[in-house]
C-alpha cells in the first residue's frame, strides 16, 4: 500500500467583476456599487443572471452590494437602453470565459518551476499554461 494525500482548496467566495476591458476584478467582502462606479463613471454594472437575449440590460443601483459568489459585468453606459443582440452576449460571454480561466491559472500557480523524477532523474520544467485568444 502506498501513502495517499489529498489536499483541498480553501477558496473564499468573491464577487467578481468582469470590466469593460475584460479584466477580472475580485471582492471578497460587500463593496457598492457606487464604489465601483465613482472608478469607472462610463460604466455601469449588472447582474449576469439578469442578462437575456434581444432585452434591455437592468443596471444595479448605486445603493446595492455586489453578493458574494456572484458574477457582474461593468458595461459602457451606451448599452444602458438598448437591448443586447446575441453576438455581443457572446462577447461577454468569452470575455469572462477568458478572464475566469486566467484567474484560475494564476491562482493555482501552474505558472511555477517544478521538478519530478523521471526514470530515476531529477528533471526540472515549467509549467506553461496560457489562455487562448480569439
Amino acid at each position: 500500500m502506498g501513502i495517499c494525500t489529498s489536499t483541498h482548496s480553501t477558496s473564499i467566495a468573491t464577487a467578481k467583476l468582469i470590466l469593460t476591458d475584460g479584466t477580472l476584478q475580485e471582492f471578497s467582502y460587500p463593496i457598492r456599487v457606487s464604489h465601483i462606479i465613482n472608478k469607472n463613471p462610463s460604466t455601469f454594472i449588472c447582474n449576469s443572471d439578469e442578462i437575456t437575449f434581444d432585452d434591455v440590460v437592468s443596471p444595479l443601483n448605486d445603493n446595492e452590494e455586489l453578493q458574494l459568489g456572484q458574477l457582474y459585468f461593468a458595461l459602457q453606459l451606451t448599452n444602458l437602453k438598448h437591448p443586447l443582440q446575441p453576438q455581443e452576449i457572446a462577447a461577454l460571454a468569452v470575455k469572462a470565459s477568458t478572464a475566469l480561466a486566467v484567474a484560475d491559472v494564476s491562482t493555482v500557480g501552474l505558472t511555477k518551476k517544478t521538478s519530478y523524477n523521471v526514470g530515476g532523474k531529477r528533471q526540472n520544467f515549467k509549467v506553461m499554461l496560457d489562455v487562448i485568444p480569439e
